[in-house]
């Protein structure tokens, strides 16, 4: 965890979203309507590469035929699967422990970085570096087991909204996506997440949100231990990470926890571009996506200078590696299964 101090703001960020592993209201899959299984993707070249790509790939006998057992296909979650902004889910709810906690603690409001955390000043928190995040991040969510842990998410995500569209965080996720994901896996594809948050902070919701079982979710985690409590078998949380799954770190999840390299990966960030570099690299027909927020009236338009969901390194690379920047403003009819059509 040395290394989030060393990266700009928005580095330090995303690595503290992932190091952090606190890192319902529920949303069954939509059906696509009529012929067209992309129904919220406007027509271009963005949903024609996604169309050609299954097509070519499930054509048996052709020359780019992809058995159903190698079909794994990617996804990065913040920002790609749902909102990010102005701030990190996982991060908003971190915060939001340490408000719960904050009467048990009244030194914390003069007290840093708990001072900071509880007027919701990220930039001051993060700025201190590693001690600081380790310090807010690991309060309240270690020395509990993991069903302790999850019902927190739970109860957690059943009541807090979004600042600007005032909705659960479960309802804020990308309509375009979730026909996506659907449209894979009716064409045989395994769907993964692999993202930079924690594990057991996404796996209550995805399989409702996004149709992502649990055994599908890739991210950072902490430290398990068993041992014996009252002569019960049990597993506790411990203050340590175990496993940082940004960056460099998303191939290595990708072959620790999924065994295979993907022939898809679509994410939104800096903090992907390994996965796309790892999973386009290799050998048969693959495709590279990004989700370019664009789009500041129906939700946000941020890239090179944002302190969260940086994308720069992605933007720069992506017409020499041949992946496929998707415009929020340009490809998507719309970006929320709430909007009217």
């Amino acid at each position: 965890m040395a290394a989030c101090s060393n990266q700009p703001l928005a580095g330090r960020l995303r690595c503290w979203a992932a190091c952090s592993l606190l890192l319902l209201t529920a949303f069954t899959p939509s059906e696509s309507c009529g012929d067209d299984p992309l129904p919220s993707w406007n027509d271009g070249p963005a949903k024609q590469a996604i169309l050609d790509f299954v097509a070519k790939v499930t054509n048996e006998g052709g020359p780019d035929f992809v058995l159903p057992a190698d079909r794994i296909a990617t996804f990065d979650n913040d920002g790609t699967l749902w909102v990010e902004q102005p701030m990190y889910t996982q991060i908003v709810f971190a915060f939001d422990r340490i408000k719960a906690a904050a009467p048990d603690h009244p030194e914390w409001k003069t007290t840093e970085p708990f001072a900071a955390a509880l007027v919701n000043d990220y930039k001051a928190v993060f700025a201190e570096g590693e001690k600081s995040g380790v310090k807010l991040l690991m309060i309240g969510h270690a020395g509990m087991t993991p069903d302790a842990f999850e019902q927190i998410v739970v109860d957690w995500l059943a009541t807090a909204k979004h600042p600007r569209f005032d909705r659960p965080y479960t309802q804020l996720v990308y309509q375009p996506m979730v026909e996506m994901l659907e449209f894979l896996r009716a064409n045989e594809f395994k769907t993964f997440i692999v993202s930079g948050g924690g594990i057991d902070f996404m796996r209550p919701w995805t399989e409702k949100a996004y149709g992502i079982p649990r055994d599908q979710v890739v991210g950072s985690c902490i430290e398990v231990k068993f041992e014996l409590i009252d002569g019960q078998p049990t597993l506790m949380r411990l203050p340590a990470a175990n496993f940082v799954d940004d960056g460099p770190g998303k191939p290595v999840g990708i072959q620790r926890f999924i065994g295979q390299r993907p022939i898809l990966a679509f994410g939104n960030s800096d903090g992907d571009f390994e996965m796309l570099q790892w999973t386009t690299a290799g050998d048969g027909p693959r495709l590279g996506l990004i989700v370019h927020h664009t789009d500041a009236v129906r939700e946000y338009a941020y890239d090179r200078d944002s302190m969260v969901g940086q994308l720069k390194r992605g933007l720069d690379a992506a017409k020499q590696e041949g992946w496929v920047l998707v415009s929020m403003k340009d490809d998507w009819k719309k970006i929320f299964s709430f909007e009217e059509d």
